[in-house]
């Protein structure tokens, strides 16, 4: 990295000082991309060394029937709409049950914000398959979707948590939280619940131990500067719980929404955004590239720009690719492998929480 503005930088990361919102923001706005992805690569190296983390999954969504519309949404429905439905829990049981027979480790469960299905259906389903595949850890319902429980049924979201964690829930998805600089919130999703709220729950599974991720939306209406305040408010609550475990921006998908542009992000501000994330986010452990929305060949670039993590198998995916993704919407475990093989680095299996996974074959 030569001379100019990212010279303090580069000094302050190799002496392992916090970089400033100032310092990400000179870092998204830099045109040397390989000088920024050449520091957060070794930013990443120094963590994980050439390891890079993929799971075995399978996403769920039980409904696409949601009282919110948010612009940038093209996967809700409302009630009655053609193309909505609601998966009975026979349904998602048997899709549970593929998933285990495909070896998967997680069930990533997420859906709208359905009018009328109680939080104890959920409880329910989520204890059901608890019992037929005890095996499964279970990944479920954003910030978002706990805010909603908790509004349908005349409840705290403490309390909301607190029930889904004893019927089995092991862990939260990072999603819902799009981006949280509020004026621009309002702009692409004001019906959602605000940034402070998405925060606010997120701390209380922290304080109840459930993990979690979080995400970012970026590739839409936001400004620099809106990422970076997305990101010091993650890194200020990682600060006081611990509780994420990996930060993952997902790149708007430009097609079949109200907000649809026709654009869709560039490699460049992908990889940019995931260096900096790298840089900027000093207390998470991973960065995830989500190959869904990035598409295979971004994804596997990343791992070279301070990414550590693939995401995993998916199957069934129908948020993004509602939306126009075209990726695919599964990836087998073996293709997951050769990616990170033929990057030149380590492909480590592991189970939600980071653990390693060891198979025979």
């Amino acid at each position: 990295m030569n001379g100019g503005a990212l010279t303090p930088i580069r000094r302050k990361v190799e002496a392992g000082e916090r970089l400033s919102p100032g310092d990400a923001a000179t870092l998204l706005a830099s045109r040397d991309l390989l000088a920024v992805g050449e520091l957060a690569s070794a930013a990443n190296r120094a963590r994980h060394g050439d390891r890079v983390f993929y799971n075995v999954n399978r996403h769920i969504n039980p409904t696409n029937i949601c009282v919110n519309r948010c612009r940038f949404c093209a996967f809700s429905r409302s009630d009655g709409e053609e193309g909505a439905y609601a998966l009975s829990a026979e349904e998602v049981l048997v899709r549970a049950g593929e998933a285990a027979a495909a070896g998967a480790t997680e069930l990533h469960i997420v859906g709208g914000l359905h009018p009328t299905l109680p939080l104890e259906w959920y409880l329910e389903v989520l204890e059901a398959i608890r019992a037929r595949h005890p095996g499964l850890h279970l990944k479920g319902f954003t910030a978002v979707e706990v805010d909603h429980f908790a509004t349908l049924g005349g409840r705290d979201a403490a309390a909301v948590l607190e029930a889904l964690q004893a019927a089995g829930l092991g862990s939260l998805p990072g999603g819902g939280a799009e981006i949280l600089a509020e004026d621009t919130r309002r702009q692409i999703c004001p019906e959602k619940i605000s940034g402070r709220r998405w925060l606010e729950i997120m701390e209380i599974a922290h304080r109840l131990g459930l993990k979690s991720n979080a995400t970012l939306l970026y590739g839409h209406v936001e400004s620099l500067g809106d990422r970076v305040e997305h990101m010091r408010l993650l890194r200020e609550l990682q600060d006081r719980t611990g509780g994420f475990q990996a930060f993952i921006p997902l790149a708007f998908q430009p097609h079949h929404s109200d907000l649809a542009t026709g654009a869709s992000t560039t490699g460049y501000d992908d990889l940019l955004t995931l260096a900096t994330a790298r840089l900027f986010l000093d207390n998470f452990d991973h960065v995830k590239a989500y190959w869904v929305m990035l598409g295979e060949k971004i994804a596997q670039v990343s791992l070279h720009f301070g990414v550590n993590d693939l995401d995993g198998t998916v199957v069934e995916e129908k948020i993004a690719h509602e939306a126009g993704a075209t990726s695919s919407s599964a990836m087998a475990r073996d293709a997951l492998v050769g990616l990170i093989r033929e990057a030149g680095k380590v492909p480590v299996e592991r189970d939600t929480l980071y653990r390693a996974v060891n198979r025979e074959s």
